[in-house]
């Protein structure tokens, strides 16, 4: 309370800024939701607006996300969705920092695992699954079409498969094997495969330690 009067006080005309303007002030990107476009679109935007503000100061992406599909396993999104933010990571020149919150499933496992190396975290009670690409509901498409998207799909599991492999040190031959069902990975687990680096029992103190205070964000 006194903080919002105190900025009201001294910007009586402006509005106070919504929360995630609040976080991206402090180079903290958060992904909440499955990976549809639109979550995509902001994602995208804010790393792009991070890397033109600074460069080489780092960005903390934190990702609580089912990835292209929802919790019990039906398509909402398409592949290419994750695969654009991974895309947009790689071009980044500044450390990303990224921290699983709550679950990092499928494509958002990617995301996760693609951060700085060293700089690769996870809540003690984050839960993490990797699994192949779901294919899109195919309704009452023509059997040639439906022969198509299971083709694709086969290109993204093979996508997957090999980026994973890089950003976890595992071949793609093991990767393969691992995605064959739903695979999922508590902390210890997660570590052990190679999709984080460390486990934030006390450790975000550490990580937040060179984000700008609140009294910084009204400058």
């Amino acid at each position: 309370v006194e903080r919002s009067a105190s900025y009201n006080e001294h910007r009586p005309d402006t509005p106070p800024p919504d929360l995630p303007s609040l976080l991206l002030h402090g180079r903290i990107v958060y992904i909440g939701m499955p990976l549809v476009p639109a979550v995509t679109e902001l994602v995208v935007a804010e790393l792009m607006y991070l890397q033109w503000m600074d460069p080489k100061a780092p960005i903390y992406l934190y990702i609580n996300s089912t990835g292209t599909t929802r919790d019990d396993g039906e398509s909402v999104g398409m592949e290419s969705e994750g695969f654009a933010i991974y895309d947009t990571l790689m071009q980044m020149k500044c450390e990303v920092h990224t921290v699983a919150v709550g679950a990092a499933i499928g494509m958002a496992c990617l995301l996760l695992a693609a951060g700085t190396k060293g700089k690769r975290f996870m809540m003690p009670h984050a839960k993490i699954m990797i699994q192949q690409p779901r294919l899109p509901s195919s309704g009452l498409l023509p059997a040639s079409d439906v022969l198509i998207r299971a083709k694709e799909a086969m290109v993204n599991r093979d996508t997957l498969v090999k980026l994973l492999a890089k950003h976890t040190g595992n071949s793609e031959e093991f990767v393969t094997k691992t995605i064959r069902r739903p695979y999922h990975m508590d902390s210890r687990r997660a570590k052990e495969f190679g999709v984080i680096d460390k486990v934030l029992w006390r450790g975000q103190e550490t990580i937040m330690a060179e984000v700008a205070p609140p009294e910084e964000w009204d400058k």
